[in-house]
């Protein structure tokens, strides 16, 4: 695999600059002296990764066992956690290999090897991309059943959350495999950031005017309940930490490493954007952390897959 060394190999060129692009007499300092460079040791990306993969596992067998989850929402759910698990899945087996490697444990030729990670490479950018469409699937599901709840069930149909699952799964390996054999290419990497920010700007608009529906639902009940004060103290300060946390665990775990590509097409040469560069292990271990808070926030606030997770465990005991 290329670059064994310090460096994750992430969608595997993208780790770094196109070395065609900076002259090898910048390579020693490229970074300057006053980088600041975070280390993450292969085990926390293992025990991340296996975090990670626990938690997923349980929440997909849960959707599966329980049937009055087969629901277009548990679906995109379940296939946000099928989208976490690959994640999950190709760190770990791309740690895994690493470590093999460097050991001496696993010999192989290098074409071998090479071939073995531009797998590793389409896999997490695959998960990674269904990732952030399946966040975007999730809050159109939870917006139209606000805002057309009386027509909910006939807008969001079972067969068209599979088309959308089936769309959604086709065009992410497109997508992964296109990025993966031109990833030097400038448009390639625009395409990637602009779309991280379409689905950010997609899920604040949309969760923005959920919060902003449930606070004028709630001043329609206090008035109707003729109360003094329109709304309750806290509901409005609580819709919004949750919105701030929704939103803040997204661009926090995925907005470094656009960042990182962002910068790859603006300043691949400059000393301040070498240094972020350097922190490219630490993107992905958020991105790896933002695999494990999935469930948190999607999935296991609710009482019906709790109450299954619960009998999902009793019967693995």
């Amino acid at each position: 695999m290329p670059a064994l060394g310090s460096q994750r190999r992430l969608l595997g060129s993208l780790n770094c600059t196109p070395p065609a692009t900076l002259p090898l007499t910048l390579a020693p300092n490229w970074t300057g002296p006053q980088c600041l460079e975070v280390s993450i040791p292969d085990g926390l990306f293992l025990s991340l990764g296996l975090v990670s993969l626990v938690e997923n596992v349980l929440v997909v067998a849960a959707i599966t066992k329980n049937r009055n989850l087969h629901s277009p929402m548990y679906y995109f759910i379940c296939c946000l956690a099928m989208s976490d698990l690959l994640v999950s899945v190709s760190n770990v087996l791309e740690t895994a290999v690493m470590l093999l490697l460097e050991a001496g444990v696993l010999a192989t030729r290098a074409a071998v090897v090479q071939q073995l990670d531009n797998v590793i490479d389409v896999l997490i950018c695959s998960s990674m991309v269904s990732s952030l469409c399946f966040l975007g699937a999730i809050a159109v599901d939870r917006y139209i059943s606000i805002f057309y709840a009386l027509r909910y069930h006939s807008v969001v149909t079972l067969p068209r959350a599979w088309r959308i699952i089936a769309a959604i799964w086709v065009a992410s390996i497109l997508t992964s495999v296109l990025s993966i054999t031109y990833y030097n290419h400038t448009v390639v990497l625009l395409c990637l950031v602009g779309f991280f920010i379409a689905m950010l700007a997609l899920m604040a608009v949309l969760y923005v005017h959920m919060l902003a529906r449930a606070c004028q639902h709630a001043r329609g009940i206090a008035r109707l309940q003729k109360r003094q004060r329109p709304i309750h103290p806290g509901f409005g300060l609580k819709g919004a930490a949750t919105l701030t946390i929704l939103l803040g665990v997204f661009f926090l775990c995925w907005g470094p490493f656009f960042l990182h590509l962002s910068l790859i097409v603006l300043c691949p040469q400059h000393p301040t954007c070498g240094c972020i560069f350097k922190n490219f292990n630490l993107f992905l271990a958020l991105i790896i952390c933002n695999a494990i808070v999935d469930p948190l926030i999607y999935a296991f606030r609710s009482q019906e897959l709790r109450k299954t997770l619960q009998e999902v465990l009793q019967c693995s005991w």
